[in-house]
């Protein structure tokens, strides 16, 4: 793997860490992120944390740079995404940062809040399969904000997560709502309000 240096702003200072190419947007922080991490409201401050598909990993750094006293668990099916996420934390010394592919989680781990960019173009079918194995694991009172494009079925999206996890977990009782809109982006916000 060819990797490079890559300078951004995360959780506010700026930062040299390394890419490379053959993952999600190598040379920065793309759009949709960014909305993420400017709009979402902060995540727990302690438990575990999750970001889906976490690529060279902006946001699991960010949700570890924000809440230290908390795990965070960065997934990705790609292992140059996870060998980058891991080196770029030991970069800025964050070690409550855990990379590694989604089988490794333990399943009975739950999260207080789960960030995500969620990976639209694998298709519908592997989206939704994907989310439905990481939501139902959010703790009592634990919050998902997913950003997504419009244009890309933000609206729909919405629309099958409050059916889909009402339908599956009844008892868990998730809300799906939409927390804000930038430009063309939305960010959806998945409660779980019971335990």
């Amino acid at each position: 793997m060819k990797k490079r240096q890559l300078r951004v702003v995360l959780a506010g200072e700026t930062r040299t860490l390394e890419t490379a190419g053959g993952i999600f947007s190598p040379d920065g922080v793309d759009k949709g992120t960014t909305i993420l991490l400017s709009e979402a409201p902060a995540p727990a401050t302690e438990g575990n944390l999750l970001d889906i598909g976490c690529g060279w990993g902006p946001i699991a750094l960010t949700l570890a740079l924000r809440s230290p006293e908390a795990t965070v668990y960065a997934v990705d099916v790609n292992e140059r995404s996870i060998e980058l996420t891991t080196e770029n934390a030991k970069t800025l010394g964050l070690k409550n940062v855990q990379a590694s592919t989604p089988e490794t989680v333990d399943p009975e781990l739950r999260f207080n809040t789960i960030w995500s960019n969620p990976p639209i173009r694998v298709g519908k079918e592997e989206l939704h399969s994907i989310l439905l194995m990481w939501l139902p694991r959010l703790a009592h009172n634990g919050n998902a904000y997913l950003v997504v494009q419009k244009n890309l079925g933000s609206d729909s999206l919405q629309r099958w997560l409050a059916a889909e996890l009402d339908e599956r977990f009844p008892e868990a009782g998730f809300t799906v709502v939409r927390d804000s809109t930038n430009k063309a982006f939305r960010i959806l916000r998945v409660t779980r309000t019971k335990p």
